[in-house]
């Protein structure tokens, strides 16, 4: 007898018990039981390989168990105190993080989500420079919490209509350097532009510019290499702080520990999340010693920094340099790639688009219709699906393909995956042959 409920049960349990806004990917969903490594399984005993991670998050495989096996030790042991408290798991962390972040950023404030951990620096902006504004960037997504919606410029994901009107009070959002129909360089070059009109009219005012090294939830949205080191010059000349908002692209995910090692940027305050506990909730923002001691008051995290978390999470950078992991996205990206552009060469009308970094890949679909892509989308992720491969979406739109796979992939897993999306992107073109923009629409929930 099968002891699984089935996605009918668990659909039916979610209409009763879950918020309305909890959506979820495909017309005919699995029930996920178990995973192992980059694999996931069904409750049917299907196994899919993973493209997407949780949305960057089981970088190092899911229920790895050089990882797990540390975890569970440490759940027999202790498993939780707070920071109030002595143990050592969390300040072996903090030390850690300070050998792999960038630049002069050794101090570490632990919390449990993105979010937090992203509300946590702009916090300590707002204190060390005793300034109330910030910059954003058109598109960037940084959390749930109030703050942090009100510097998302993904309409999405600003589900409080009472937010501010952008532009207003204290958030001043400036164009994302990417635009279509832009080159690269004209689009950061405008982005520059709008940054130093508002440096010029208010920097006095400005306690940090918060961006994402490359846009996530936005599309992969990659800048070009010198649009962040002038941003940094820009805002030091006003003694504006960089908070670079690493929660999807940290540690290695993009071939570098953190993103804006890629150009050389040691931002100001850094978020981290995700990745760093490889599914076990732990996040934290880490700054220099200077800025740090701006935040003197008294706070702490109930949960943040627990000794599980903390322990989980030092796995996990063992992992990541045992097996060379940024290394590995490097070069295993370099392969997803090629084999992307090659079927944007054989179907333009299909994919229009590819751009990341790493393993953080976006395949944009049908960028002149996004509708019709944004339809492409559902129907390519159910097709994927079906050959028991999991893909991620997301973009403005909701029409890029979003490749962000546990870096534990393997070069046969990306040529099987891109084996069967050809054949997908080859019915999808003849589809694609006969659709209207306006006979666009339906698709996936989420």
């Amino acid at each position: 007898m099968n002891p699984f409920i089935g996605p009918e049960g668990i659909l039916e349990k979610r209409s009763q018990y879950f918020y309305p806004c909890t959506s979820y990917f495909y017309r005919n969903p699995p029930q996920l039981v178990r995973g192992d490594m980059q694999y996931l399984y069904g409750h049917d005993g299907k196994r899919y390989t993973d493209f997407f991670a949780g949305v960057s998050v089981v970088a190092s495989g899911h229920c790895n168990p050089e990882i797990a096996e540390r975890t569970a030790e440490q759940l027999r042991t202790l498993q939780h105190t707070c920071t109030i408290y002595l143990t050592q798991p969390n300040v072996d962390l903090a030390e850690r993080l300070a050998e792999v972040l960038p630049g002069d950023l050794r101090r570490t404030f632990f919390v449990n989500s993105g979010s937090e951990a992203n509300e946590g620096a702009l916090l300590l902006a707002r204190l060390h420079t005793g300034r109330r504004g910030f910059i954003a960037l058109e598109q960037g997504l940084h959390g749930r919490t109030y703050l942090t919606m009100s510097v998302t410029g993904l309409q999405m994901w600003r589900t409080d209509p009472q937010l501010a009107v952008p532009g207003a009070e204290d958030v001043t959002f400036i164009p994302r350097p990417y635009a279509q129909g832009m080159s690269a360089d004209d689009a950061a070059g405008r982005s520059i532009d709008a940054l130093k009109a508002v440096l010029e009219e208010r920097g006095g005012e400005i306690a940090a510019m918060i961006a994402e090294p490359i846009q996530g939830n936005a599309g992969i949205i990659v800048p070009p290499d010198w649009y962040f080191p002038e941003v940094k010059a820009l805002l030091e000349q006003y003694g504006v702080l960089l908070i670079s908002d690493e929660i999807q692209t940290g540690f290695g995910r993009t071939g570098r520990m953190f993103a804006m090692d890629r150009w050389g940027v040691t931002p100001d305050i850094i978020s981290m999340a995700k990745a760093l506990g490889s599914g076990v909730p732990v996040a934290a923002f880490a700054s220099t010693d200077a800025i740090a001691a701006s935040f003197n008051r008294p706070s702490a995290s109930t949960f943040g920094g627990n000794p599980v978390s903390s322990v989980t999470a030092l796995a996990v950078l063992d992992y990541i340099e045992a097996h060379r992991l940024p290394e590995r996205a490097e070069r295993l990206g370099g392969q997803l790639r090629a084999g992307l552009e090659d079927l944007a060469a054989r179907y333009p009308r299909v994919l229009s688009e590819v751009r990341g970094a790493g393993l953080m890949l976006g395949a944009e679909l049908s960028a002149g219709a996004p509708e019709l892509g944004a339809r492409l989308v559902d129907d390519v992720l159910e097709a994927m699906k079906d050959r028991g491969f999991i893909i991620g979406k997301n973009g403005v739109g909701r029409n890029v393909l979003a490749f962000q796979p546990p870096l534990v992939i393997t070069e046969q897993d990306i040529a099987e995956m891109l084996a069967a999306l050809g054949q997908v992107f080859e019915e999808a073109d003849r589809a694609a042959a006969s659709w209207t923009q306006e006979g666009a629409g339906d698709g996936n929930r989420a």
